[in-house]
């Protein structure tokens, strides 16, 4: 049999595919390049030798920015920030496959905050926590002005999850005698474990990579997007490239072993 002949369409969208592709990752591809310039090279090209000096100089101290202490908040609030999205998120999802008054209101409510502006919610927030006496900090301000960004997506994530969920699968359960406790950990629970895993995973990235909504929040500590926007103003060495290279890694490191958990769900659950 023949093959089938390409059209112009499919051209079209295959260049604009690679253009897409190359504005994506170009930028990252000039980033980690310029983070191995030689312990005399600029912020520019063209290579001034090749080094690992300015990896080494990430764990030094700097006289402008503190790489370890932001990191430290950003990894930790986006763990608490995962947390708290898919505790709710699941609960949100379960109690909205029940009708009760006030669902839509409710679920108009939840997805309001990503229509407003990021920084004007990170405004309000600090503002509110200034006129209460509180003073802002990450963990607790940034926290909150965080989740106001994850929560809508993993309670819409959720939703997708549960409309197509058989509620038939509960009904055997219940019919060979399991309760509503045993009904949700051994039959619904394992079945959207990967959801949930997505959404965890979505919850970090969104908290770690956070800018706007950290911005007025966050207090006298920064996180770690905050320190290197920061160091664009006051850095003139190839450090801030070698920082982004380490930061990025550690996101595919992350989205890599989140995928091998959810890869590891579906094989024990498929021998199972």
């Amino acid at each position: 049999m023949g093959s089938e002949k390409r059209t112009t369409g499919f051209y079209v969208l295959a260049a604009f595919f690679v253009l897409f592709v190359l504005f994506l990752y170009g930028p990252l591809s000039a980033v980690f390049i310029l983070s191995f310039q030689g312990p005399q090279g600029g912020l520019t090209f063209p290579l001034n030798g090749v080094s690992f000096r300015w990896f080494q100089n990430l764990f030094e101290t700097q006289a402008v920015g503190n790489f370890g202490a932001s990191f430290g908040r950003s990894f930790m609030l986006g763990l608490l920030v995962m947390s708290a999205t898919v505790l709710v998120s699941l609960l949100a999802g379960l109690a909205f496959r029940r009708k009760f008054v006030g669902a839509s209101p409710l679920f108009y409510l939840t997805v309001a905050s990503l229509v407003v502006p990021s920084i004007i919610v990170s405004l309000g927030i600090g503002v509110l926590f200034q006129q209460l006496g509180w003073r802002p900090n990450w963990f607790s301000s940034g926290y909150g002005a965080h989740l106001t960004w994850t929560l809508p997506f993993g309670v819409l994530i959720m939703f997708a999850v549960f409309n197509r969920f058989s509620p038939s699968y509960e009904e055997a359960a219940r019919d060979l005698g399991a309760s509503s406790w045993q009904t949700f950990y051994h039959v619904v629970l394992p079945m959207i474990a990967p959801s949930l895993i997505g959404v965890g995973l979505f919850g970090f990235s969104l908290s770690y990579d956070e800018f706007a909504r950290t911005l007025m929040t966050s207090g006298s500590s920064n996180t770690l997007p905050l320190e290197i926007y920061g160091m664009t103003t006051n850095v003139t060495t190839p450090v801030l490239y070698a920082l982004g290279t380490v930061t990025t890694l550690f996101s595919f490191l992350v989205i890599l072993a989140t995928l091998g958990i959810i890869l590891f769900i579906g094989r024990k659950r498929a021998r199972a």
